[in-house]
């Protein structure tokens, strides 16, 4: 069988010319709130061209000697205060024509987005309040439509929490540092739906992969019998970091 080596390009471009790119943070900034089993996104409401008065995620063009996590962190700490969270880069979206300041006939300026997705509690997130622009919690299966490609990365972003949660213990950067398992499963449930497991084998896988320290200590939250606190174990799960794993 013949390989051919050479690669031919997608499109023919009018111009060799190297792009020109500034280049911006999206975050997508999810809130789990357990009370009511829902999944909220973070929006802001624009009140500049292009896309004037349409919702979008929540970003900012990088600095000069910025790096894109700061940037991605910088964005967050304006808009919400939080003290548990989990943050990490997403995909990078830089089709042309992403972003109407763009020129395509005269090969001007690229906007270039490098996307974060965070993970925070509803609970403890609070929305930090601008009198210049409006900011607010969506449902994610009740989301307008979105300025620039930003339905694009919030449905990229939404797809990787979903598998992320299944493989990774991210849910435990977001948790108190003491825990019932029942406020795990509650967690799951709110993201995956309820009918990803019951609660027993899911009990019963997590406790297996031995990441959890019982502290000894019962609590009474709502009806039923007390229940253990927990701790996650980081020592114990460092072993496990890169084998596959699976929490559900």
């Amino acid at each position: 069988m013949k390989i051919n080596s050479q690669v031919e390009p997608k499109t023919n471009h009018k111009s060799e010319k190297l792009a020109d790119f500034k280049v911006g943070v999206d975050n997508v900034i999810f809130s789990v709130d357990t009370t009511y089993n829902r999944v909220l996104v973070l929006l802001r409401k624009r009140n500049e061209e292009p896309f004037k008065n349409y919702w979008s995620l929540p970003g900012t063009l990088v600095r000069q000697g910025e790096s894109l996590t700061d940037a991605a962190y910088r964005t967050l700490a304006e808009k919400i205060k939080v003290d548990n969270l989990y943050l990490e880069q997403l995909y990078s979206f830089g089709d042309p024509g992403r972003d109407p300041r763009e020129n395509p006939d005269s090969f001007g300026v690229r906007y270039l987005s490098v996307s974060y997705f965070a993970l925070v509690r509803y609970e403890e997130a609070k929305i930090i309040a601008k009198s210049d622009y409006s900011i607010s919690w969506y449902k994610v299966n009740e989301i307008p439509n979105l300025a620039f490609d930003h339905d694009q990365i919030l449905k990229y972003g939404w797809n990787r929490l979903k598998n992320k949660l299944q493989y990774s213990p991210i849910a435990f950067d977001v948790l108190p540092a003491e825990f019932t398992l029942n406020e795990v499963y509650q967690l799951y449930c709110t993201i995956l739906g309820e009918n990803f497991s019951d609660y027993s084998n899911f009990r019963s896988r997590l406790l297996k992969l031995g990441i959890l320290l019982d502290t000894g200590v019962k609590v009474s939250r709502g009806a039923g019998r007390p229940a253990s606190l927990y701790r996650f174990d980081s020592e114990a799960f460092a072993p496990l970091k890169d084998k596959p794993l699976l929490f559900i």
